[in-house]
């Protein structure tokens, strides 16, 4: 039951935390150019929306109405009469000469002639030319009449005119004499009003549409050149997008879409673990890192993606495999990786490449890092990832846009994602820390000999520690062969006796001839025995030895008893009830694969030292009793060992003590020469 709550918790609190981070859709998420190719799939229209003209059109035809309109003037007659009246009236006052009445009316209908055209001020007229208008409308009365600009005069224009080519009969410095500058006026006067409202009703019948994209219709597909028409389809997509972001709709189908797929996710990589990797779930550590290195990064890829914070191809997501895969196995850090990388890809615009190329580097990673022993190998890793990431985007580019014609960006990106890659180690020493797991780099420090605890177990029980590295060497080796962490049992193999620093010469392999335990009862060596697997936590404690080490020293003699001691107590005392808890180790049984090969090597190991001859047949038979019995003593059942896997590690341990106890042959001696028969 506990179980059960365990993965629902995981799956309902990292849909929440990361469908609360997902973008909901509000930016357009696509960048283009005209005469560019179009590096996304293919984009349909969700709905039927108007081509929105671009602004270089909307301006011709702004400027085409401008041009052609015909701003309002009024006509003022009165200022004929009025003009042509002050004439007489002033020629009657002070005209002198033969001729004064001839050219009074000379002048008059000179001033009638014009006045009949138009006459504006010159700073109009200049303006009208400077913007282009051909025509205006002047209104008389209530009626307005399109005319020619050209057909009216402005105030010089109409005094040139009177004053121009005149009959012989006429001087012109006569008229000159008379004044005429001061009988011209403007007879038309522009109407702002009526012209700005007739300019805006001209203006409003411009339609800011042409034409439309019905619901369904395509409008740009993958490698297409982005030309003026399908440039102006995507602006207006994207304007009719606009529209419709923060819109409340009494059903939130995006929420509700984001929930089930992220639960879909989350819910296959729950029944992988329960089906494949229960063990996990005994951790409860585990299962937090395995969900809590997903769900961060798809936060941070969604921060990125709402607030356009660089690029998401710059995000180091393989880290959460070559994380996993560290601390974990291979196939657990693929399927997580694969989870991630489908979240992510639901919220981006170019789906294909970003599912492709994580894919691609997640499994380079995996396979690069099978053991993590060395610092180099996150560089080596980080540059093999790199080329993988520009190799797999050069080809799909190339494939779907038909020719080389790669965004430069992306490699950038590339670039910048391999360097943020290399902060992957520090990042594994602080995980350790936090969750208690133990890298291979950690492992290999804690191999080194000069290891303040090993050295003083060279020191101090030189005979525990050759029987250390014998046993390490035997578990590393059958390790090996069931694909088992080598590097986890040789090291668990080293520390598993450093219990028995405490008092080395109760112990067979550090003696030397004399044993203490002559001058001891069973029962109180049994209790010097047993205590050597106390003793060891406690030690490993103190040098803050890893977690997964203690159990191996908790573990490498599980439930069993100290056998020669319980069997010699109770040779002594065949009538007395003998309890037994005061024989047992403290346990648990081996709990993992390593724990039991462990268990395996140190008791075949140890018992080896006792064989009076080391034939093919004593180490077969020794083999088979030491495992057959910790078999029928189920000191395996709570580990992930199988049968088969149980009947290879005997074949390794019987084929290398062959190897360690094989003895030279036996040379004949030469026999010496027969005396010659006198």
């Amino acid at each position: 039951m506990t179980r059960l709550l365990m993965k629902i918790a995981l799956v309902v609190l990292s849909t929440a935390l990361i469908v609360y981070f997902m973008p909901r859709g509000d930016e357009f998420g696509y960048s283009y150019t005209i005469d560019s190719p179009w590096n996304y799939g293919p984009l349909i229209a969700k709905s039927k929306f108007p081509i929105i003209k671009n602004d270089s059109i909307m301006k011709a035809e702004r400027d085409s109405v401008m041009y052609k309109f015909q701003p309002y003037y009024n006509l003022r007659k009165e200022v004929r009469d009025s003009l042509i009246k002050k004439l007489y009236d002033d020629s009657a006052k002070g005209w002198n000469g033969p001729n004064a009445t001839m050219y009074v009316h000379h002048i008059a209908a000179l001033l009638d002639t014009v006045y009949r055209h138009g006459v504006m001020s010159t700073a109009d007229y200049d303006l009208m030319k400077e913007e282009k208008h051909s025509s205006i409308r002047i209104v008389d009365k209530f009626q307005a009449s399109s005319t020619k600009l050209k057909s009216v005069f402005s105030t010089h224009q109409a005094y040139e005119y009177i004053m121009g080519d005149q009959p012989d009969k006429f001087s012109r410095l006569v008229m000159q004499d008379y004044g005429i500058h001061e009988y011209i006026r403007p007879n038309l006067f522009y109407d702002e009003m009526k012209s700005s409202s007739e300019m805006q009703v001209s203006l409003d019948e411009i339609t800011a549409s042409n034409g439309q994209v019905l619901a369904g219709e395509k409008i740009v597909d993958r490698g297409e050149v982005i030309t003026q028409e399908v440039f102006d389809k995507l602006q207006s997509y994207e304007k009719e997008f606009g529209k419709y972001v923060g819109q409340e709709k009494e059903i939130p189908y995006r929420l509700i879409g984001q929930i089930v797929f992220v639960v879909i996710v989350f819910t296959s990589l729950i029944t992988y673990l329960s089906l494949f990797r229960k063990d996990y779930f005994e951790n409860y550590r585990s299962g937090i890192l395995l969900f809590a290195l997903p769900v961060v990064f798809c936060i941070i890829a969604s921060l990125m993606k709402s607030h356009m914070i660089l690029n998401v191809f710059m995000l180091p997501c393989c880290m959460v495999p070559i994380i996993i895969r560290v601390f974990m196995d291979s196939r657990t850090a693929f399927m997580f990786h694969t989870g991630m990388v489908l979240i992510i890809s639901t919220f981006l615009t170019s789906q294909y490449e970003f599912i492709i190329v994580q894919l691609a580097a997640g499994m380079v990673a995996i396979q690069t890092l099978r053991e993590l022993s060395q610092r180099s190998q996150i560089i080596h890793t980080a540059g093999i990832i790199f080329l993988v990431y520009v190799g797999f985007y050069t080809a799909y580019s190339i494939y779907h846009e038909n020719g080389i014609n790669m965004d430069t960006w992306m490699y950038v990106c590339f670039a910048v994602n391999g360097i943020l890659l290399l902060f992957t180690y520090p990042l594994l020493w602080m995980l350790e820390k936090l969750f208690g797991f133990v890298s291979d780099v950690t492992l290999v420090e804690l191999t080194n000999i000069n290891n303040p605890l090993l050295q003083r177990m060279t020191e101090t029980a030189p005979g525990t520690f050759q029987h250390s590295m014998q046993v390490a060497n035997l578990s590393a080796e059958v390790a090996n062969k069931l694909d088992a962490k080598a590097q986890l049992v040789r090291t668990g193999a080293l520390y598993h006796d450093i219990g028995k620093l405490e008092r080395p010469v109760f112990f067979t392999e550090n003696q030397n001839g004399v044993s203490p335990h002559k001058h001891l009862t069973p029962l109180k060596s049994a209790e010097v025995i047993i205590a050597h697997v106390t003793n060891g936590v406690a030690m490993a404690e103190k040098n803050h030895l890893p977690e997964a080490i203690k159990r191996f020293i908790l573990t490498h003699h599980g439930i069993g008893k100290a056998k020669y001691f319980y069997i010699t107590y109770k040779n002594e005392h065949p009538d007395e009830e003998i309890d037994e808890k005061a024989f047992t180790y403290p346990g648990p049984n081996p709990g993992t694969k390593e724990e039991a090969i462990l268990m395996m090597c140190d008791a075949v190991e140890a018992a080896s030292r006792s064989l009076s001859e080391y034939t093919e047949e004593s180490i077969n038979t020794l083999v088979d009793r030491i495992i057959d019995g910790q078999m029928s003593e189920g000191f395996f059942n709570e580990s992930s060992i199988t049968f088969k896997e149980i009947a290879i590690a005997k074949q390794v341990l019987k084929d290398k003590l062959k190897t360690i106890y094989h003895t030279r042959i036996s040379y004949p001696e030469l026999e010496k020469a027969k005396t010659e028969q006198a």
